[in-house]
């Protein structure tokens, strides 16, 4: 197979940062994606109605123009956070998520939640009225290693979060091992997960083996590579629960090249190209339309897009470029490592 036209995809992970950054990197998802859930994670983070509507604004504000593109906006969820602006919030039709990151967890974390009990309430009503909560799926404690990050914070915080709470809907956002795939398939329909397109690539063996590589660097970072086959074959699956969530998070180079550099992969701009080099690769290539345009529309209760995309073949490489040049530095478009032939039909 040399071509494949799939409804259009969504990202439903996705950092657009602000200012210069924005304008910067925001054509760059416009180009192949009618919608994406916007990450609420900047400083100071976006916790309210009217400061998701504000985002909101800049974001279409930067948008060029003849392109379309529809942000899906996020609160920030705080132990402050109010239930009753989150519940209008979402009755409005602006906000489709509310966001959890354990404190410290990662970029721009440092508001997040300690205490769990004091966001109950939210919690609460969020499940009342069916509004999906995005995870950050990972535990802070010190004595817990890095790489086992995930597995503990699905024991130890989200399935107690989820008993407690019966009907809330979850996402658990970038899953990275294998322990977040089975417990995906271990539960009901108001559990959905996201994948990277970096994770089904890299095991942490690209960060660390010959040298640092600090554009492979991400939070939940990259695991052995037991997992990244237990996400390529979830991914490939075709089953409703997983879908693509990029995570496509761009810092500035002088940033991520640093003695404490910033955790992200920026992979907006070729996302789609790598994707149907992978799926080629598992033999699923009817699997990438579930995965990319279908499965995330259905669990956010949206329709899939009217819109198609056509991903073509070809007998030479497809080249994209190393950066985005921003306002505030370039940023380094995630490299494969290996040369993909796919690329979208203009």
């Amino acid at each position: 197979m040399t071509q494949i036209t799939i409804p259009r995809p969504d990202d439903w992970h996705l950092h657009l940062r602000d200012g210069a950054m924005l304008q910067a990197v925001l054509p760059e998802t416009a180009r192949h994606f009618a919608r994406a859930i916007v990450m609420p994670n900047l400083v100071p983070p976006v916790v309210t109605g009217a400061e998701a509507a504000a985002y909101r604004e800049r974001i279409l504000a930067a948008l060029p123009e003849g392109m379309t593109f529809e942000p899906l906006m996020t609160l920030y969820l705080t132990e402050d956070t109010d239930p009753a602006d989150v519940a209008a919030a979402a009755a409005s039709g602006l906000v489709r998520a509310v966001k959890l990151y354990p404190a410290g967890a990662t970029t721009n974390s440092a508001s997040g939640v300690r205490d769990f009990d004091k966001v109950r309430p939210v919690l609460e009503k969020m499940a009342e009225i069916g509004l999906p909560l995005c995870v950050h799926g990972e535990v802070v404690t010190p004595e817990v290693d890095i790489f086992d990050r995930e597995a503990v914070f699905i024991e130890t915080v989200l399935d107690p979060i989820r008993r407690a709470t019966p009907g809330l809907r979850v996402v658990m956002e970038h899953i990275t091992t294998k322990d977040g795939v089975d417990y995906a398939r271990a539960q009901g329909d108001d559990l959905g997960a996201t994948i990277t397109t970096h994770h089904l690539i890299i095991n942490r063996n690209h960060i660390l083996v010959g040298g640092i590589k600090p554009h492979y660097y991400c939070l939940p970072v990259a695991k052995r590579e037991l997992h990244r086959l237990a996400l390529r074959e979830a991914a490939t699956s075709g089953e409703a629960r997983f879908f693509l969530g990029t995570d496509s998070a761009p810092h500035a180079d002088h940033l991520k090249e640093h003695a404490c550099g910033c955790a992200g992969c920026f992979t907006a701009t070729n996302t789609m190209a790598l994707l149907a080099h992978v799926f080629e690769e598992e033999g699923k290539l009817d699997t990438l339309a579930n995965f990319a345009s279908r499965n995330g529309p259905a669990f956010y209760r949206l329709p899939v897009n009217a819109e198609t995309m056509t991903l073509v073949k070809s007998d030479s490489p497809t080249q994209w470029p190393d950066k985005i040049l921003s306002g505030a530095g370039p940023v380094t478009v995630f490299n494969p490592g290996f040369p993909v032939y796919w690329n979208v039909k203009d």
